[in-house]
C-alpha cells in the first residue's frame, strides 16, 4: 500500500494531512474544523476531487471540534465525490463531532466507520 504523504496544511488550530492509501485519498483533520479553519480541510478535499480522486476517507479521529461550517465542507465534498462516482467516508469520530452530525441527521448520508482499516476495506465507500 502506498502510504506516502500527499501533502498538509495548518494553522494554529488545525492541521490536516493528505495521503493516498491505494485506490483511496486518507485526509485527516487534526483539532478545531470550524469558521476560522474549514478552508485549510475544504482545499485539499477540493484539489482531490479535481484530479479526479473520488474515494475519500475523512479520518476524524483527531478532530476535536466541528461546527456547522465544517459539516458543509464535508458534505459539499461528499455531493461532488458522489457526482464523480466516488464516495466520502468518516472515521473515527469523537463523542463531541459524532454529536453534531447526530444533531443535523447528517450522519445518514455519509458511510461511517470505526477504524480506518474498516473504511479502506469497504470499497463501497
Amino acid at each position: 500500500m502506498d502510504r506516502g504523504t500527499v501533502g498538509s496544511a495548518q494553522s494554529g488550530r488545525l492541521l490536516v494531512e493528505v495521503r493516498q492509501e491505494g485506490s483511496s485519498v486518507v485526509v485527516t483533520p487534526a483539532g478545531e474544523l470550524d469558521h476560522h479553519t474549514a478552508d485549510l480541510l475544504r482545499e485539499p478535499l477540493d484539489d482531490c476531487l479535481a484530479k479526479g480522486q473520488a474515494r475519500l476517507v475523512v479520518d476524524c479521529s483527531r478532530l476535536e471540534f466541528c461546527d456547522s461550517t465544517g459539516l458543509n465542507v464535508l458534505l459539499g465534498a461528499r455531493l461532488k465525490a458522489e457526482s464523480l462516482g466516488g464516495g466520502v467516508t468518516l472515521v473515527g469520530m469523537q463523542p463531541v463531532v459524532a454529536r453534531v452530525f447526530e444533531i443535523t441527521g447528517a450522519e445518514a448520508v455519509f458511510t461511517v466507520h470505526d477504524t480506518l482499516e474498516d473504511a479502506l476495506a469497504d470499497e463501497t465507500g
